[in-house]
């Protein structure tokens, strides 16, 4: 009979052991010696049998793929001061990482709301969070926009606290198919909702060059929002598309070459990626209608909330920051609320070392009388 000394080496290709010892048929090879792309990276997407992976990689300052750390968790939990009994609101669930530190709090007595109108991820941490042990009986996950929160009140009665983190999860921002990032190829989508409205590339294809300006400048704050706009409008008009987020970029760097001709290279290419950055927002901002929707939620807030009731608002931009300051500044001169924060929290030196998307959080927070 002959041998085949190599056999063992081909079965061991056919076959993968996870780190908790489970094995499992091996998955697409990826090139390199590691995985780049977004659907590669299959031991980041599963962090319950990967642990030591995904702990390597948070170590270093990111953020796995398929997943979202929680920001400022320790000053969100010492101000809502949360008591086991009490009746809770996560407006915007996401990964539902505060939503699990917030139910820890609950001791099993009480019940937390959570929302979330991305359909994708909400099952996903509806699952996680039971399987952790939080079901029905203390959490309820519910579809809908936060700005309808008298509609979840009409069941949960007066609310104890409320948290609201209003930037957008890791989970969307990393996987291309969603469109939310300047980075990576994907459909210009950019809907935290992709059943409902419609995707930044058709909200573009018959806009005008002044309210594609007026949008760069009303939700970014982009210097360059003349030049970008009239490049996209002017490509648009030429009977071109502009459907994938490779597409939009190339315009924004063919938009800077003029105003950035005399700059140095290192110089330039950096403003190039802060106005794809600043233009990627401002299209989420509109297409999701996100300063509507927040102006909405902060009207009706103080009418769901209990007396002494604790609201927790995280927001990741200055037209963010703005309405939410506004809004709790002339609440409280009204006696509505009885104390709001005169000066936002920011994360700790530390916690921006860890995670580089906590940068920019700004924290601030109000007391209903």
């Amino acid at each position: 009979m002959e041998e085949y000394p190599d056999y063992e080496d081909k079965q061991a290709q056919n076959r993968d052991e996870t780190e908790n010892g489970e094995v499992h048929k091996r998955r697409i090879r990826y090139k390199g010696t590691h995985p780049k792309n977004f659907s590669e990276k299959y031991k980041e997407h599963q962090p319950e049998k990967y642990t030591k992976t995904v702990e390597k990689v948070i170590s270093k300052g990111s953020t796995p793929a398929g997943m979202h750390i929680s920001i400022m968790v320790r000053e969100i939990l010492d101000f809502l001061q949360i008591k086991p009994g009490q009746t809770g609101l996560d407006a915007t669930l996401g990964y539902g990482g505060h939503t699990l530190e917030m139910l820890k709090c609950l001791d099993g007595k009480g019940h937390i709301y959570g929302l979330d109108v991305d359909t994708i991820e909400m099952e996903k941490t509806k699952k996680r969070l039971e399987e952790k042990g939080f079901g029905p009986d203390i959490l309820t996950v519910k579809h809908i926009n936060f700005a309808d929160i008298d509609k979840v009140y009409e069941e949960s009665g007066p609310f104890n606290f409320v948290l609201a983190d209003l930037g957008v999860s890791s989970m969307q921002i990393d996987n291309p198919q969603r469109g939310f990032s300047y980075k990576t190829e994907g459909p210009l989508d950019l809907r935290l909702n992709q059943e409902k409205g419609i995707s930044a590339a058709e909200r573009i294809k018959n806009i005008s060059l002044s309210e594609l300006e007026g949008m760069l400048v009303e939700n970014s704050d982009e210097p360059y929002a003349y030049e970008i706009a009239k490049e996209v409008t002017s490509w648009i008009k030429k009977g071109e598309k502009i459907e994938t987020t490779t597409q939009l970029v190339e315009r924004i760097e063919k938009a800077l070459q003029l105003p950035l001709k005399g700059s140095k290279k290192d110089e330039a290419e950096q403003e190039i990626k802060k106005s794809c950055q600043r233009t990627f927002q401002a299209l989420r901002i509109d297409v999701n209608s996100e300063f509507e929707v927040l102006h909405e939620f902060l009207e009706k807030l103080p009418r769901v909330m209990a007396p002494g009731g604790r609201i927790a608002i995280l927001t990741f931009h200055s037209g963010e920051d703005v309405l939410v300051k506004k809004s709790f500044k002339s609440l409280q001169k009204e006696g509505i609320y009885s104390d709001a924060a005169k000066d936002v929290v920011r994360p700790s030196a530390e916690e921006c070392f860890r995670n580089g998307r906590a940068k920019s959080t700004k924290m601030r927070w109000a007391i209903k009388a």
